[in-house]
């Protein structure tokens, strides 16, 4: 995985789960599902179009290029694998979706492999 920050990976993850939901994708959704404001939001989404993760014109949704796609769904999919783990060895799900959202930036790649082989036994 490319080497990014936290901050965008928590966004393209928002993006590619408010996809998913078919929900729509402008910065006030994204703004809301990741709790800041909508200024933020807007100045994250000017800077995901700089490094050519979304597309966007103004007053239009946001897409998702293929390569923020691409990132999107490892960052998304290191959550879903580090949440199941922490479930399973007996987290409450609260506590696994807060912690899993911090692991999955930090994580190295052998670790992660190491979890994902355990949840598939």
């Amino acid at each position: 995985m490319e080497k990014t920050s936290k901050a965008i990976e928590d966004y393209l993850e928002a993006l590619l789960m408010l996809e998913e939901k078919k929900a729509l994708l402008d910065v006030s959704s994204v703004a809301l599902l990741m709790k800041v404001s909508m200024s933020a939001a807007s100045q994250m989404m000017h800077e995901l179009k700089e490094l050519g993760y979304v597309e966007k014109e103004p007053y239009s949704d946001v897409r998702l290029t293929e390569s923020g796609r691409k990132l999107a769904a490892e960052v998304y999919n290191r959550h879903k694998v580090l949440c199941s783990y922490l479930i399973s060895i007996g987290v409450s799900s609260a506590t696994a979706e807060e912690d899993c959202c911090q692991i999955e930036h930090v994580i190295s790649e052998e670790t992660f492999s190491a979890i994902e082989r355990q949840l598939k036994k």
